[in-house]
């Protein structure tokens, strides 16, 4: 852990120093009453979180629903699914074919450009699986079932530098690894990621190609000894989330608006990758109200 604290703290010290260079301060966030809830269908072509592809090749349908309790504090949830009902792929007992996951979250708005965030990640197995847990509130070494706290910070709006970070730090549930007697001990398996937001085409007069944003980012495990990341590398610190996002939001009335997306994302892990590949391709479409 005294690596960790090494290596955040000059990064938390960076970061902050980015809290000075705006260009102007954005204004207090407010949440009218008819807006305090929001709703939101991602169609996505595949499911991959942090470079781990989840479910294989298989169309993914992922609804969130959010409620702003204060115009700082929001709380909501998130759903993944690829409607299979098979387990294990029939060729490695190892691997995901049908995936489910079902999230909470709340998150706090410290400052205009800070976010601290609490996620309880839930993934119960679509069939019965010997030696694993479908519990729910189960945070045992054999759960499906993790809390992950992460610091958010998004300089996108208002600041001369649009860039944005996530530190990611699991508190409690299923991420333990075992000593030589095969004794579970939390690993706080971390995940840093730093991303930046182009906008193009702002003052184009085609609406088609107006404002499409552009958002390469990297994202490393730093001490994944709990093999929690499956496709990275155990023993050292693993680059597993080399992204490039494109995206351009359509205004479809009535508070309707449809993102696109198609976000090409790279497995820089020397290790575990073999199964899913390295690189993958995947095109989004959502719907939000």
């Amino acid at each position: 852990m005294n690596v960790i604290k090494s290596f955040f703290c000059p990064v938390l010290l960076l970061l902050s120093g980015f809290g000075f260079s705006q260009e102007e301060k954005p204004g207090e966030d407010e949440v009218s009453e008819d807006k305090r809830i929001s709703f939101t269908i991602d169609v996505v072509s595949r499911y991959v979180w942090r470079g781990q592809c989840w479910g294989g090749d298989y169309l993914a349908v992922q609804p969130s629903l959010e409620y702003a309790v204060t115009p700082k504090f929001t709380i909501g949830s998130w759903a993944t699914t690829n409607f299979k009902k098979d387990y294990y792929y029939p060729d490695n007992e190892n691997y995901y074919k049908g995936y489910q996951e079902v999230d909470l979250y709340l998150s706090y708005q410290i400052t205009n450009f800070l976010q601290l965030q609490l996620w309880d990640y839930y993934w119960p197995s679509v069939s019965r699986v010997e030696g694993v847990s479908n519990k729910l509130f189960d945070y045992g070494p054999t759960s499906s079932q993790t809390i992950d706290a992460i610091l958010y910070f998004d300089f996108s709006e208002g600041y001369q530098y649009p860039f944005n970070a996530t530190i990611s730090t699991f508190v409690g549930g299923n991420d333990y690894q075992y000593n030589s007697r095969d004794e579970p001990k939390r690993n706080y398996t971390t995940y840093f990621e730093l991303g930046y937001v182009f906008n193009l085409f702002e003052n184009s007069p085609h609406k088609l190609i107006q404002n499409i944003e552009l958002a390469p980012s990297a994202g490393v495990v730093l001490n994944n000894k709990a093999a929690y990341y499956n496709f990275a590398d155990y023993d050292k610190p693993s680059l597993v989330n080399l992204a490039l996002k494109a995206s351009k939001e359509f205004d479809l009335g009535s508070n309707i608006i449809m993102p696109i997306s198609l976000n090409y994302v790279h497995n820089g892990a020397t290790k575990n990758t073999d199964f899913f590949g390295k690189n993958f391709l995947i095109a989004g479409v959502s719907f939000s109200y």
